[in-house]
């Protein structure tokens, strides 16, 4: 870690000082390291010489630049090392030794062939937090077995859950078995950074994919171990809080009602006009009225056909009933709320070209959060200043 920047007052960020040594590609690992290049760390993107990373190749493309890798590399620098050249592995162990923590998303067992797995690089740097994600880990049964998102989704369980009941099984719509690896693989590499400030020593961090998609079942694996019962697909709805679900309004059109407690839902049922919902014996509990639920969401719709989604929103939102919207994605970046909390940033490519892209969801209070982002790095682009600062550190 740069001493410099912790006895310096002036901070910009809450990891400024800590260097990370990123040998990351396509969108798990590089999702994870994004995310520290956001908190302020100095993030040095190892890629293959003459390819870079695989998503560097991935569309949509604009003016021949992927957006695909724009969206999770920006703020990071760049240099080409082939790890088997004698030359540039040199030049990575030195980057070890500088490091605070190096990420990699190999199959397991890949550093180890180039003799820079954990054990190696924590002789070289006691102090190291090497960070791992993969598919499966690096112990168990299916250790040694590719996986990309559609694998974790699938052999993790989520997939049976999302969907409606009797249609084929049905992917999350975004790479959330990677997402949700780089972000478990986050907090586990902030963990490591704070345990090292007591002990002294780094650490690895073993981040599966498959392990976070189990994770994230929650009360899935809950009501199979209490009731026996193997959950599966239901729609918008929640297995156990009614109503909670898209409901029509008039056109055809969705909106999505969460009414959590007794108070809310006689609260639902006044505003439709409805308060013989109330009193109605199948209703009166939540335990009632999700054991009644088709009956109470068509009762529901019909209310709703008096209005406008738009109109019921208005006026739900104004007595306290969480509601909202079914937004697309050009409603979700034109969404007042999301560009007043600056989720829709810039950063600039190459030859000027500028991303648009996601924000950071974490905001801390005594620090910046700028709608101006560091550059994407061209591959190999910052090999200069990074060998500067192998030489001459600050």
């Amino acid at each position: 870690m740069d001493e410099s920047s912790l006895k310096n007052p002036v901070r910009q960020a809450p990891l400024q000082g800590v260097v990370v040594v990123d040998l990351t590609r396509v969108l798990a690992g590089p999702y994870l390291t994004m995310m520290l290049a956001e908190m302020g760390a100095r993030v040095i993107k190892v890629e293959r010489p003459g390819l870079g990373d695989d998503a560097r190749h991935f569309g949509p493309f604009v003016e021949g630049q992927s957006a695909y890798f724009a969206g999770i590399n920006r703020g990071k620098e760049s240099i080409a090392l082939n790890l088997k050249d004698p030359e540039d592995r040199e030049i990575f162990l030195k980057l070890v030794k500088k490091a605070d923590v190096v990420v990699e998303n190999y199959k397991p067992g890949t550093m180890e062939k180039l003799d820079f797995g954990w054990h190696r690089l924590s002789e070289e740097n006691p102090r190291l937090i090497y960070a791992a994600v993969s598919g499966f880990g690096h112990t168990g049964p299916y250790r040694d077995r590719p996986a990309y998102d559609l694998v974790a989704q699938a052999m993790g369980g989520i997939m049976s859950l999302t969907g409606h009941a009797g249609d084929r099984p049905v992917r999350v719509g975004t790479s959330l078995g990677d997402i949700a690896a780089a972000l478990f693989g986050l907090s586990g590499v902030l963990a490591a950074l704070y345990d090292r400030e007591v002990t002294g020593r780094g650490t690895k961090v073993d981040v599966a994919m498959l392990d976070c998609q189990v994770a994230m079942l929650e009360n899935a694996i809950g009501r199979f171990f209490a009731d026996g019962q193997i959950p599966g697909p239901i729609g918008m709805r929640h297995p156990s809080i009614t109503p909670f679900s898209g409901l029509q309004a008039k056109h055809g059109e969705y909106l999505v009602l969460a009414v959590g407690n007794d108070s809310l839902f006689a609260r639902l049922c006044e505003l439709l006009g409805r308060k013989d919902l109330i009193a109605d014996e199948r209703y009166s509990t939540n335990v009632n009225r999700t054991q009644h639920h088709e009956s109470l969401y068509r009762e529901l719709e019909r209310a709703l056909e008096g209005k406008s989604a738009s109109e019921w929103l208005e006026l739900f939102n104004q007595n306290g009933i969480p509601c909202g919207p079914i937004n697309n994605v050009k409603e979700v970046v034109e969404d007042p709320q999301v560009l007043s909390r600056n989720m829709i940033v810039k950063a600039e490519g190459e030859q000027g070209l500028v991303f648009r892209m996601s924000g950071n969801p974490v905001k801390f209070s005594d620090y910046p959060d700028h709608d101006v982002r560091d550059a994407i790095p061209k591959c190999d682009g910052d090999r200069a200043a990074i060998l500067d600062f192998l030489e001459n550190p600050p």
